[in-house]
């Protein structure tokens, strides 16, 4: 049944949880390399999810699917969480929390362009200047401020914080055709990428045991934003009776974000870092605006 206050303090929830998330990062950085984080995150990500099925009584559904439904399962594993956490990892190793938080922010103006030649939208003029605000922010907080001379801070860092918005926009575009139930969806795509990520640490890094904090670490971000904030987003959007104002709570995140960055991490934030969240977040308002005008139009119709 939809419950709009309930929707709102599930969102609320959900927020919170990813407000700490780039903190977790950092710390678990400071020890682990990208890809032994994201094995020990995806493990934990693939406990809990598995338990909430369990407790909720649809583990059947997750036995249940088509060998396709199987096959699309390892294909999207390979985008999310192989290929988009590795390269966001790969961010948040090199950049400062502080800019590469906000830079993967800009992925739900990549989805709003990717949408135009895949799903057939149309591109309006508010989605340009939304464009030109947002990515304003992007080279502001890359050049620390220096926005003249265009020397970005560590142009690697930068290329992999606006990759990894390119491959989280792709992959929700996949994910429109997507006729799985979204939990079992993602715990069938974190089953299916593990032995992936598995091989390549082994590979790469080997297997040796973490320190205790970075273990941790490692564990919340597979606990809370890889599992839990995706289960509890889920039931804010099911029970919404308004998707837009849930969907707004998104801009506290990464203003609170900066709270965690500043007091755990010991970060000096940068007058840069504001001016460029203030202009990310004003695209990011704008170009959400479309999805509010839909919505009220409905209403004013119904």
């Amino acid at each position: 049944m939809k419950n709009q206050k309930q929707a709102m303090l599930f969102g609320l929830a959900t927020v919170l949880l990813w407000s700490t998330v780039a903190t977790a990062f950092k710390l678990a950085l400071r020890e682990l390399s990208p890809v032994e984080m994201l094995l020990i995150a995806c493990v934990s990500s693939l406990l809990v999810i598995g338990g909430v099925l369990v407790v909720q009584g649809r583990w059947h559904q997750v036995v249940e699917l088509s060998g396709r439904q199987y096959l699309q399962s390892f294909g999207m594993g390979l985008i999310n969480p192989c290929l988009y956490y590795f390269v966001l990892f790969g961010a948040f190793d090199r950049l400062p929390a502080q800019e590469a938080q906000p830079l993967n922010y800009t992925w739900a103006l990549v989805l709003a362009y990717l949408s135009v030649p895949f799903l057939g939208q149309r591109l309006r003029k508010l989605d340009i200047l939304a464009g030109l605000v947002c990515y304003a922010g992007v080279v502001v907080i890359a050049t620390r401020g220096a926005v003249t001379s265009l020397s970005f801070s560590d142009p690697l860092g930068v290329a992999l914080a606006i990759g990894s918005t390119l491959v989280w926009a792709s992959y929700w575009i996949l994910a429109t055709r997507d006729t799985r139930d979204p939990v079992v969806g993602l715990f069938l795509n974190f089953l299916f990428g593990l032995p992936v990520i598995a091989l390549i640490c082994g590979v790469t890094e080997g297997f040796e045991w973490p320190s205790l904090g970075s273990l941790s670490a490692a564990v919340y971000v597979g606990v809370f934003e890889m599992g839990i904030a995706f289960v509890l987003w889920s039931y804010a959007m099911k029970k919404a009776e308004n998707t837009s104002k849930v969907s707004n709570l998104i801009f506290i995140s990464p203003f609170l974000s900066l709270v965690f960055i500043y007091f755990i991490l010991g970060e000096q934030i940068l007058p840069s870092t504001y001016i460029g969240l203030v202009l990310i977040v004003t695209g990011l308002w704008l170009q959400q605006k479309k999805v509010r005008d839909r919505e009220q139009a409905l209403a004013h119709g119904s």
